[in-house]
């Protein structure tokens, strides 16, 4: 038989694979290829967002590590570079393949582009599958009872639990069949496989991704991993815990999410059975709770599907008129962790060596930059999108826009995070910002979110020197407020 091609892209696993799954029923010998391109510009629409440098990173290691899974297997994925239109017609072309699977995107603009791809391969004879290996409900699926898209997360949720449940996840192909590729060399193949290596994912000089190596692990067993150490524990109190960036209380799937080493669906199933095996006083309700963070992220590709540019315009135009101020040193200090604000530089910290942050410092940090120094939350975005190894397109634009106020079901904007608060608060014996502020590990829990509070003395024995070791808050809360309420009254 003829052979098919898998297209992979944020799907970078065997099981729960649903292109891959109907590629491998349909008996034909399978071609699995990634194609790596920055910025295409075949049409005007067709520009999907490049990978910041983190999510690079990551991208790396999921590659790499699905290729060895394929090879175990007697196959192999290949990598191309180039545009996906004219790479997969000369890839049908060369292989003769009569078919070619791929799992859909939400995106406006890979959505564009997988349209021009399908038609493209159509007009050659080449019969194109998509499936839906990303969500649990894809967008369309819910609609309020006006016919239109939900605006507000509760309402939304509430409808989605009403439907059928989730398909059950998909085991990997038991067996897979491959399809050779011709010889480089002949010359009715044109395109040359390019070596992972050659895509320079990953840092060089310098190598800045220490931290990364030393935290993650991009592949699809971990995630599973993973999944299974969050069941077994931290999901009994993850109410609670999923606040506290002191304790390990949240599943850290994110990053495994967002690159497809792990479906949502796996996520969904897993829980629900782990949980009725294993039956306890409220866990039900826990499960609930975490079941609802997966819906913020199916509510953000909704919005994202209706709103093509959420990174880059207010959700409600209402907050075009909005001033923003252009502080480069606050920008940089906040990048960096300088900010003189304990919990804050310590999610900055946390954010640079890692490539993730814990989700309730996310907010505090970003309620920062936006309403305690007045830059606009799309700066913050870009920073995200750069340094995350999650960075997601609907979540990143959408979470940033939830604490900006200019978004859907949005946070009022006069919520403003008072950072000490929040850390007396979320981290009250100071273990998140001594590991990741630990010019700060010696002053007393008392003191570590508002070290200028201390007295010369106390200071002294910590070895604090403030604007020295630790610098000086590089704005005082209450005027920041006052200063962000103000600017919000122009909108009126």
């Amino acid at each position: 038989m003829n052979p098919a091609i898998v297209w992979f892209r944020h799907d970078l696993r065997l099981a729960d694979n649903p292109a891959l799954h109907a590629a491998s029923a349909s008996k034909r010998p399978l071609v699995c290829v990634y194609i790596y391109s920055e910025n295409p510009r075949h049409a005007k629409s067709h520009t999907p967002r490049s990978p910041g440098a983190a999510s690079r990173w990551w991208l790396h290691g999921s590659l790499e590590a699905l290729d060895e899974t394929l090879a175990k297997h007697d196959g192999q994925l290949t990598i191309l570079r180039g545009h996906p239109v004219d790479i997969l017609a000369k890839l049908a072309t060369a292989t003769k393949a009569e078919a070619i699977y791929w799992n859909r995107r939400y995106d406006a603009p890979g959505r564009a582009l997988d349209d021009a791809v399908e038609t493209t391969l159509r007009q050659r004879g080449v019969a194109v599958t998509t499936c839906n290996g990303h969500l649990l409900y894809e967008p369309g699926t819910l609609r309020n009872q006006s016919g239109k898209p939900f605006r507000v997360f509760t309402a939304y949720w509430r409808a989605a639990l009403k439907l059928s449940p989730p398909e059950k996840p998909l085991s990997a192909p038991r067996k897979l069949h491959f399809h050779r590729l011709p010889k480089q060399g002949n010359a009715k193949f044109k395109l040359n496989p390019v070596p992972l290596s050659r895509l320079a994912l990953r840092p060089q000089k310098p190598d800045w991704a220490g931290g990364l190596s030393a935290t993650w692990t991009p592949d699809e067993p971990t995630a599973h991993a993973h999944l299974k150490r969050f069941l077994a524990t931290p999901l009994d109190n993850y109410s609670t815990d999923r606040d506290r960036p002191d304790r390990l209380g949240t599943s850290r799937l994110s990053p495994y999410l967002a690159f497809g080493n792990i479906s949502v669906r796996q996520i969904w199933h897993t829980a629900h059975t782990t949980v009725e095996k294993h039956p306890a006083p409220g866990k039900q309700r826990q499960l609930a709770k975490f079941l609802a963070e997966l819906g913020w992220r199916e509510f953000n590709y909704q919005i994202l599907y209706h709103h093509p540019d959420l990174a880059e315009r207010n959700f409600q135009s209402r907050f075009d008129p909005l001033r923003w101020r252009t502080d480069r040193r606050g920008l940089e200090a906040w990048q960096r962790g300088r900010t003189g604000y304990p919990i804050v530089d310590a999610g900055m910290r946390e954010l640079w060596t890692t490539g993730w942050m814990h989700n309730r410092v996310r907010m505090v940090v970003a309620s920062f930059l936006i309403k305690h120094l007045l830059i606009d939350w799309r700066t913050g975005e870009k920073w995200f999108w750069d340094t995350l190894v999650d960075a997601d397109p609907a979540n990143n634009a959408g979470n940033w826009q939830w604490v900006a106020g200019s978004g859907a079901d949005a946070a009022p904007y006069f919520r403003i995070f008072n950072p000490i608060l929040q850390g007396e608060k979320f981290d009250p014996e100071g273990d998140y910002v001594r590991r990741w502020v630990p010019e700060l590990a010696r002053l007393p829990a008392k003191f570590i979110h508002k070290p200028w509070t201390a007295k010369a003395e106390q200071l002294a024995i910590a070895g604090v020197r403030l604007g020295k070791t630790y610098p000086r808050p590089i704005v005082d809360h209450d005027k920041a407020r006052h200063r962000a309420l103000l600017n919000v009254k122009s909108l009126a």
